[in-house]
């Protein structure tokens, strides 16, 4: 990819950078609406105390900046909200962590709907196809603490959602963009515009993003260029203010070069097409009904060939060495189906519903050795119901309680197998608010049985018997009891807040990762991957935060987080747990610049589980402490202009994350060497909101 020029394009509309970096929500109801309680610099700051339940729920806005520099995917933005890590490959498309959890233990949505990767190795996780600049509003429900979604998530549940637009006669159109450019040839446009009225609207988003390979602080190449746009488009309906109808179509592709695989993905293609509506204030009891339909369609190709040069093998007819370049297709069909009914009556309010999820995976490959063409190889079905009742007992106390059951079918087409599951999972919640303190908090139990992923069951070599290939019907499902507490308190100028847990896992589906034999399991080969058990695991751990302002201009907030693993089957610590790490922000702000600084902390990690770890990684050896120093300026150029600058990684530092993947042996690194992250990167934002 060509290093862009030095410039701003003309790009009609931004983005205004908001001065809210810290959003409280209103804890009198579940519907977690946020409202700004304080005033910030418009780079993201890292306590992120925003929430709905007293710091259950974290609320972020992905319209601001972020730093280090802005995100090019959803993975990138989460690394910004305490407890997310990520599992690195390269420059984009990391494989996000919680609280050292990882995978379908997440549940990521987006407008409400699930968009499930393809690949077996997890190349284009789910947050791959996310841009979160075109999203209005992330939130983030920590434990296992709601049953509003199919399939809840064991270690958090994620929404990326966009918002209905506020149009009227006098102002029929809105809109923000932003340009971006960087070092290594970073340049983003994002664009987002609406059209319409009081009754109607069509609203565009738009964005795209490359980036040459970076440079680690040692001045070496790590190969990680990326390129990748989307294009979504939604009509919208609303005949009269308590009516919401929209239907929503998009397209999205693009490549990414790997340091960490040996395989580069050159497509990531994504087809959606949604139809949701809204019905408010029916009956005095019924306050809303709502329902949406949402199919996806991603077609990820990886190959060997097309972003580097193809290995070498030996040709037997002719006794030479020849290129050997191969390529795998996989794709993966998904819909979606949710209808929900809120009611309220007197201190009481219940969220019902049902919904349902089908998807289809397929796989095909060719080389010089093999041309398998594509053919679905699993079937996967869900059915669920749920219901969420607040009740609040006092002023100041309320309680929250929920079930769901979900009826789950999975057809392994290749084995000519199926299993069939039903997972039961709830949750109990009490809220406080502590008005003599200005304080809330929570306290949570909640339970939650996980049917293992296609990545579980269809990637690795066997299951709990140790045997070739059983594992379809081999792995038990994953059953976890977390409890959940919180408490955050504001006085004057000052703030604090922390999030706990700790949890009891039966059945934790681990991945041991050894040799494997391969050609059909005749001992002809052999391969480094993994086998799959399940093992009982203990969690714990905490995010916590300090805030003061000191003045009008001057504010700094300081931010830690923790986790923790064990495994109890096998007395040894559960791998892929991101170290102890902290954050430090110093901002000052003024009516029309603010200055920034950001000194991430991260300490060693000398807990590991050696060859274990997930579908993506696993842990190699102990890594080392680090920190880094970021800076940050923003100024307001003129109403609803403004431009950011910022410097990450300001000393120039060689490091590695203790997730990130080891490099691949193409791009000439050791089998055990992990990649290095990027080096200094200067960047450079303008973003206009009309």
């Amino acid at each position: 990819m060509a290093q862009p020029q030095f410039f701003l394009q003309p790009l009609a509309a931004a983005i205004a950078v908001a001065c809210t970096s810290a959003a409280w929500a209103n804890s009198s109801d579940n519907k977690m609406e946020a409202h700004a309680v304080q005033t910030l610099a418009p780079i993201v700051v890292t306590s992120q105390q925003g929430s709905d339940a007293n710091g259950l729920i974290v609320i972020a806005d992905p319209k601001q900046p972020i730093q280090p520099v802005p995100a090019t995917d959803g993975a990138d933005y989460l690394q910004s909200i305490m407890g997310f890590s990520a599992i690195k490959n390269g420059g984009t498309n990391s494989d996000v962590t919680f609280r050292g959890m990882f995978g379908s233990r997440i549940k990521v949505l987006a407008d409400g709907s699930e968009n499930l990767g393809a690949c077996p190795n997890r190349m284009d996780a789910p947050t791959s196809y996310i841009s979160p600049e075109s999203y209005d509003r992330i939130s983030v429900i920590k434990g296992p603490q709601t049953v509003q979604y199919a399939n809840t998530g064991s270690a958090a549940t994620v929404i990326f959602e966009r918002q209905k637009p506020e149009l009227s006669t006098a102002k029929p159109y809105q809109g923000q963009a932003s340009v971006l450019i960087g070092s290594f040839g970073r340049l983003d446009h994002n664009v987002e515009t609406t059209l319409g009225d009081e009754k109607k609207y069509i609203r565009l988003n738009a964005n795209r993003s490359e980036s040459d390979s970076y440079q680690d602080g040692d001045g070496n190449t790590v190969p990680s260029a990326w390129e990748r746009w989307n294009a979504d488009v939604a009509l919208g309906w609303t005949p009269d203010e308590n009516t919401w109808l929209e239907l929503t179509g998009g397209k999205s592709d693009g490549e990414a070069l790997y340091a960490g695989r040996s395989m580069d993905g050159s497509q990531f293609a994504r087809e959606s097409l949604g139809l949701r509506f809204e019905k408010k204030n029916l009956t005095d009891v019924i306050q809303k009904v709502e329902g949406q339909v949402n199919y996806s369609y991603n077609d990820h190709v990886m190959d060997n060939f097309r972003l580097r040069t193809p290995p070498m093998t030996h040709d037997m007819m002719t006794h030479q060495m020849v290129a050997n370049p191969s390529e795998m297709q996989v794709t993966r069909r998904t819909l979606n189906a949710r209808f929900a009914m809120t009611s309220e009556w007197d201190k009481l309010n219940l969220i019902t519903g049902i919904d349902s999820q089908q998807n289809h995976h397929a796989g095909g490959m060719k080389s010089l050795m093999m041309d398998m063409p594509l053919a679905t190889n699993m079937k996967f079905q869900s059915y669920g119901a749920f219901g969420e009742l607040g009740y609040q007992w006092s002023e100041n106390s309320k309680l929250v309680t929920g079930a769901r059951l979900d009826q789950v079918k999975i057809e392994a087409l290749k084995l000519n197998d199926d299993r069939s599951e039903t997972l039961p999972s709830g949750f109990i919640r009490l809220e406080n608010q502590h008005p003599e303190h200005d304080a809330k908090s929570y306290i949570g139990l909640g339970y939650v049985e996980r049917v293992p992923d296609y990545w579980e069951l269809f990637s690795t070599a066997h299951g709990n018997s140790g045997m070739s290939k059983p594992t379809f019907n081999d792995l038990d499902t994953e059953k976890t009891l977390q409890l959940d507490m919180g408490y955050q308190h504001q006085h004057g100028a000052f703030n604090s807040w922390v999030s706990a847990y700790a949890g009891l896992i039966n059945d934790y589906i681990l991945m041991s990762y050894h040799d494997h034999p391969t050609s059909g399991g005749h001992g002809h080969g052999s391969s480094f991957s993994a086998g799959a058990k399940n093992i009982d695991a203990t969690i714990a751990g905490a995010e916590a935060g300090l805030g003061y302002q000191f003045s009008d201009a001057v504010q700094a907030d300081v931010s830690a987080m923790y986790a923790w693993g064990e495994n109890t089957t096998d007395n040894k610590a559960l791998p892929q747990i991101a170290p102890l790490e902290g954050r430090f922000n110093l901002r000052y702000v003024q009516d029309k610049y603010t200055l920034g600084l950001l000194w991430r902390v991260v300490a060693k990690q000398d807990r590991i589980s050696l060859n274990q770890g997930n579908i993506v990684g696993y842990d190699m050896n102990e890594s080392k402490a680090f920190s880094t120093l970021a800076l940050n300026a923003s100024y307001n150029l003129m109403q609803d202009v403004d431009v950011a600058v910022g410097v990450d990684n300001v000393l120039d530092k060689t490091y590695t994350e203790h997730l990130n993947k080891a490099g691949s042996s193409g791009f000439g690194f050791a089998s055990n060497e992990q990649f290095n992250n990027i080096g200094r990167n200067y960047w450079a934002r303008i973003s206009m909101k009309f």
